[in-house]
């Protein structure tokens, strides 16, 4: 494939997971806000998302080995069209929606946010020859840091688009303009990428989808603890604190975590460049691991100190996520760099299943620690559970393989 075609479908692939991921941000909005004004308990708001993050385990298992047989371009579209009939779904009269109904359709969402994920930082690997991936250009690790941190960077910014079409159309319209808007983007990434992007040549037999690989399965396991770290303290426990403990409303909370994951998805976008002449490898990505272990002891630590607790909040938090973009970027390009060609979509969704059990668990004991031990014990678990992901972190290739 010359460069210009590899330019040109890396940018077609940038720009349809951009717009999907806008309307992945967006509709999450729309749903916490409108079922805030219906009346639901904040429980009631989070339930609805259970699904979601569930079945994101199984799509990621099941979608690698699906793209190694359909191509990663067919899954790609199948989560597009998915993410249209979830926002369908959510345009009938008020008196449908109940729970159970908007959890299947965050549960639709949820699939499609995985195959489209999977499908587009898989594609990467496939557009750069392998003669550029040298130690000082490296294109791949900044085209895998470019997707994943633009991705990061247009959720938060989806979280302001869906606040903003429900103020402007009210609830169903802002689901009609979402799902217009991306069936468009889904015609015209159809029309430009080829038919067999990513589809091996042998029919992928379902158990491949467990990988062999030790490399791979150490930094699937790292991922689970990592991204488990995350969520155990920033999904349920932060937002409850801010409004509770703080005293902040809810649209200085939703601003808050909307600018700071745009911050974070920059931060992963120009990690090529704050590490510049260095190409990750096992070793960066346990020593990023133990920086990160630090920060959330920290901000326990300065809790419960004299410190302004909104400052230490803040600062805190920023800190948190400068490196843990730093580290999430680095983990992106090794799984891309890691898996083996024939096998790309089944190691990349075998990692992303991983990530996505390590998001579910971490939610979970958010709330659960939260209620039991406050923001404290859920930062001190979060750093348990970063100390674990550094020890996993130990085997990893400190070598290209």
């Amino acid at each position: 494939m010359s460069n210009d075609h590899s330019l040109r479908n890396y940018a077609v692939i940038t720009g349809g997971y951009w717009a999907f991921t806008l309307t992945d941000g967006a509709i999450r909005m729309l749903v916490v806000l409108y079922f805030h004004q219906l009346g639901y308990s904040p429980l009631a708001i989070a339930s609805l998302f259970l699904f979601y993050e569930f079945f994101g385990i199984v799509t990621n298992l099941v979608g690698g080995w699906l793209a190694a047989r359909i191509g990663l371009n067919n899954t790609m579209h199948i989560g597009m069209l998915m993410q249209i009939i979830a926002l369908i779904m959510l345009t009938v009269p008020v008196e449908f929606l109940s729970v159970t109904y908007v959890m299947l359709a965050q549960a639709l969402s949820g699939i499609a946010k995985d195959l489209n994920k999977m499908s587009a930082k898989a594609s990467v690997k496939l557009f750069v020859p392998a003669t550029q991936q040298d130690e000082q250009s490296n294109p791949l690790f900044k085209w895998v840091a470019a997707l994943t941190g633009s991705k990061n960077t247009l959720k938060g910014a989806g979280f302001f688009l869906g606040g903003l079409l429900l103020a402007l159309y009210g609830f169903q319209s802002a689901l009609y303009i979402l799902a217009g808007s991306l069936f468009s983007v889904l015609i015209l990434t159809w029309v430009l990428l080829p038919n067999d992007l990513g589809k091996t040549n042998n029919k992928a037999k379902f158990s491949q989808v467990f990988s062999n690989s030790a490399a791979i399965n150490w930094l699937s396991a790292a991922r689970f603890f990592l991204f488990g770290s995350r969520d155990v303290w920033f999904v349920v426990a932060l937002p409850v604190y801010l409004t509770t403990s703080l005293g902040w409303d809810f649209e200085q909370t939703g601003a808050f975590l909307a600018l700071w994951l745009i911050g974070y998805g920059l931060v992963q976008a120009f990690t090529p460049n704050l590490i510049r002449g260095h190409k990750p490898n096992g070793k960066t990505a346990q020593l990023l691991a133990v920086l990160l272990m630090l920060i959330p002891a920290g901000i326990a630590w300065a809790l419960t100190s004299s410190l302004a607790p909104t400052s230490v909040i803040i600062i805190g938090l920023s800190l948190f996520g400068i490196v843990f973009a730093i580290n999430s970027a680095v983990h992106s390009y090794l799984i891309v760099q890691w898996a083996d060609k024939d096998k790309l979509a089944m190691n990349v969704g075998f990692y992303y299943m991983a990530n996505a059990g390590g998001r579910l668990s971490g939610t979970i004991l958010s709330g659960l620690l939260f209620q039991y031990y406050g923001l404290y014990g859920c930062l001190i678990a979060s750093s348990l559970l970063i100390g674990t992901a550094a020890l996993l972190s130990q085997p990893l290739p400190r070598h290209q393989i």
